[in-house]
């Protein structure tokens, strides 16, 4: 039905942009292969992995101002932030290449999508 070769490929780089870019790349990956694929799996890999990188992003919003009003007293916050977000996003990644026949889905994540 679907090419499960295409498929690990496209969801590997929804989840793993990431690891290019932090600011644009992240984002316009997972949108540019949501529109262009008819795969529903890689559709649905391609959502979580931009609900993924909003919430990060939130996250590291909300993390930035609660170091900065306290003064760098919540500073282990940034390390822990940085091992939950590369974590989870490794987590996708071999998910997504062991078992192609369903989407992977983030724990732990507000989806407003």
């Amino acid at each position: 039905m679907y090419d499960t070769d295409s498929r690990k490929l496209l969801s590997a780089l929804c989840h793993g942009a990431i690891f290019l870019n932090f600011i644009v790349v992240p984002i316009a990956i997972p949108i540019v292969i949501f529109f262009i694929t008819q795969d529903p799996v890689v559709k649905d890999n391609a959502k979580e992995a931009l609900i993924f990188y909003l919430n990060v992003w939130l996250c590291g919003i909300i993390i930035g101002v609660l170091v900065s009003v306290t003064f760098g007293l919540l500073w282990p916050l940034v390390p822990a932030w940085f091992v939950v977000h590369w974590g989870l996003t490794i987590w996708a990644l071999s998910h997504v290449l062991g078992d192609s026949e369903k989407p992977f889905r983030y724990p732990f994540i507000f989806r407003v999508i």
